[in-house]
């Protein structure tokens, strides 16, 4: 019973602990908001990677610099998904993670300097962004709904005229 009690106790306190332990770890804490790192990162970093489709990097300095500007835009998803960031918790985090994951591929792609590779993999990167646009960016969500209407108005006028 005693051994069963101090088992008990040492569970407690190692539970205890971990949970103290995860309290104490630094919250984020985000200095730039959305626009900011788009502007900051992601424009800048997707230009690198759609670039090799006009000239494919000639050496090894200029594929590490490929290579970064991947790994940046991934790790511009996870920035993405910090809380304050983050539009929902719902399909803002699913975009995200599709950048991060198309991302890691063209990272990839750029490590074994496969430059068809990456200039497919960067028309993935150019949907992620266009989807995610679509749905979380006003003008773009406006936009939308005047070309629905418009297409609409044309139709019911095709369908008085016959």
């Amino acid at each position: 019973m005693r051994i069963l009690f101090a088992s008990l106790v040492i569970l407690i306190a190692l539970t205890a602990g971990s949970v103290s332990a995860q309290q104490q770890q630094a919250a984020f804490k985000p200095i730039a908001d959305v626009k900011q790192l788009m502007h900051a990162i992601v424009i800048p970093m997707s230009n690198v990677v759609f670039r090799v489709e006009v000239e494919a990097p000639k050496d090894n300095q200029e594929w590490e610099t490929v290579q970064n500007a991947a790994l940046a835009l991934a790790e511009a998803g996870n920035l993405l998904m910090i809380p304050g960031r983050a539009k929902d918790n719902a399909e803002w985090m699913k975009r995200a993670e599709a950048l991060i994951d198309v991302s890691v591929k063209a990272k990839k792609a750029a490590d074994d300097k496969d430059a068809e590779s990456v200039v497919k993999i960067g028309y993935e990167i150019f949907d992620v962004c266009a989807g995610c646009h679509d749905g979380y960016m006003p003008a773009r969500i406006l936009r939308r709904q005047q070309q629905q209407r418009q297409q609409q108005q044309q139709q019911q006028q095709q369908q008085q005229q016959q």
